[in-house]
């Protein structure tokens, strides 16, 4: 039977969930709400495949994925199925799934965009780079309608000096040091840029963009980078975390919640 190769786009506030990548012994993971959903509506196994895995607590407003789903299964859904998105330009069984999937997913769950894509298409496999965005809040009054979404670091912080300590970071590294997990497969990464910003005098942004990024490499970045940026560590603190190519020589996590996957490139 002829399969259809979904690829979705996915945004969700990970709050709640205990992260990207489906668990033994909990529902609560955004890989398992998606599949649970999808293998009820199809009456069949979908297995959905992310891009990348976020950490519990980390946010996506760009995260893609990708799913396979029978023909005839999706037929008989939509079947089955009334929907009010027939102005869409794609068919009435692709309507009758994206509307199915934003109906029934939690409301802190959305998929914003679902297309039918080539039989080679991999949502993990084929991504060339990522670009991952992290919110800090540096005034001591709390930003109560976004503290979901953000660090409420609540002092100022010296983004020149964070972006001089940023530049040793950029490139291919072995990353050992600023990753949360003991690897058992290659640490190296390559991160092309690291953009610090200050929107607002409340706000500083950190962009990281890159290849791949380990499992708390970002926010163990970001950490590193506030620390100096507080004046606590030395501007070549970071860069010789990097070096020593340890675990735990970059020990200090930023928060998950001000931490977004904000785009997957191909």
């Amino acid at each position: 039977m002829h399969q259809i190769n979904y690829k979705i786009t996915v945004q969700y506030e990970g709050t709640r969930y205990k992260g990207w990548q489906k668990q033994p012994g909990t529902e609560n993971t955004i890989q398992g709400k998606l599949e649970t959903l999808l293998s009820r509506c199809l009456d069949t196994p979908i297995e959905v495949w992310g891009a990348g895995r976020t950490d519990a607590g980390v946010h996506a407003l760009g995260q893609t994925a990708n799913f396979w789903v029978p023909e005839d299964k999706l037929e008989a859904f939509a079947a089955q199925e009334e929907t009010s998105l027939r102005s869409m330009k794609t068919s009435a069984e692709d309507a009758a799934l994206f509307s199915a999937l934003n109906h029934y997913l939690p409301e802190d769950i959305a998929v914003p965009q679902m297309v039918r894509a080539s039989e080679r298409f991999h949502a993990r496999y084929l991504a060339s780079s990522k670009w991952y965005r992290y919110r800090i809040r540096t005034s001591p009054v709390s930003d109560v309608m976004n503290r979901r979404f953000l660090w409420q670091y609540g002092s100022p912080l010296d983004i020149e000096k964070m972006h001089r300590a940023s530049r040793a970071l950029i490139g291919t590294h072995d990353f050992t040091s600023y990753c949360g997990l003991k690897m058992k497969k290659s640490a190296v990464r390559t991160i092309t840029d690291i953009r610090i910003t200050q929107p607002d005098q409340d706000t500083i942004f950190l962009d990281y963009y890159g290849d791949g990024f380990l499992n708390h490499m970002v926010r163990l970045l970001t950490g590193e980078l506030v620390e100096v940026g507080a004046g606590r560590f030395p501007e070549d603190a970071p860069a010789a975390a990097l070096e020593a190519q340890t675990k735990g020589a970059a020990c200090h996590t930023a928060p998950a919640s001000g931490l977004t996957l904000m785009k997957v490139v191909y």
